[in-house]
């Protein structure tokens, strides 16, 4: 899971040479609505088997209760703005170190310039990771379909009928479906994801998703993090699941996908 936003901006020096030329497709307006909140200039951990830098955009349909990016969501004019031309100065300069980039959020597919922002990208020679709620399915098939996309990892918050209890809001659980099929009918490299919380998932809930999901190459559980920003304050004091526990659970839900990896336990 990609790290929480401190609220500070770094430091991104845009004076300098760079010897590739990067045609921006889109028009200004389009450009003009990219809302880059937060830049993690180096990851190793974000995107899988890739040196990235990370990129955060500002805002989301969804209302998590356990998300620990809170001002992402409620208050991203409060963060620091990058404009595109900042980031893309940024990546063209670090486009030798760097494996390629990962769009997270907030959820990134609410973005109108994220195919040029996307195509401009990969011009760079760089590859890109797509951090995705699952909630815009026809979002998702378009950047399938211009062959913008290196990785997807969408996060599975719960069984459907628990999608307004941790989301806060009421979802179509239709688009979250064709989310699914897209990837598991394509070839591209996707990972599905869920953040475990205790008093809101447990094992069983586990279970249905991982069946949801019946023949997936990888599902993620990710430790749940209590954190004085999270959307939910109750859950600040709420003690996360231990190793053994989701241990016991990977290996239920082994019997449905083809991995189980456990994240930040």
């Amino acid at each position: 899971m990609p790290g929480r936003l401190s609220g500070k901006k770094n430091s991104v020096k845009i004076n300098f040479k760079c010897t590739r030329r990067v045609s921006i497709r889109g028009t200004p307006k389009e450009w003009n609505s990219l809302d880059i909140r937060g830049l993690q200039r180096t990851s190793l951990i974000d995107f899988p088997g890739e040196i990235c830098a990370t990129l955060f955009t500002g805002g989301c349909n969804l209302r998590c209760c356990y998300c620990y990016n809170k001002d992402l969501v409620f208050n991203p004019d409060t963060l620091p703005f990058f404009s595109q031309g900042e980031i893309m100065s940024f990546l063209q300069k670090r486009s030798s170190l760097l494996d390629g980039i990962c769009l997270t959020g907030g959820e990134p597919t609410l973005q109108k310039a994220l195919l040029p922002f996307l195509t401009a990208v990969k011009e760079l020679g760089l590859k890109v990771k797509l951090d995705t709620n699952g909630t815009r399915p026809a979002v998702l098939r378009r950047l399938l379909e211009k062959e913008v996309l290196d990785y997807v990892a969408v996060d599975l918050k719960g069984p459907w009928q628990k999608y307004p209890l941790i989301t806060g809001k009421n979802i179509d659980v239709r688009v979250l479906k064709e989310t699914i099929a897209l990837l598991k009918d394509g070839s591209l490299q996707h990972e599905f994801r869920t953040t475990v919380v205790p008093g809101i998932l447990g094992v069983e809930d586990l279970l249905i998703i991982s069946k949801t999901i019946e023949g997936s190459p990888k599902y993620v559980l990710q430790q749940f993090q209590p954190h004085p920003n999270l959307i939910d304050s109750s859950l600040c004091s709420t003690q996360p699941y231990s190793l053994e526990t989701i241990q016991q659970a990977a290996l239920r839900c082994r019997q449905y996908v083809q991995s189980v990896e456990l994240r930040g336990f």
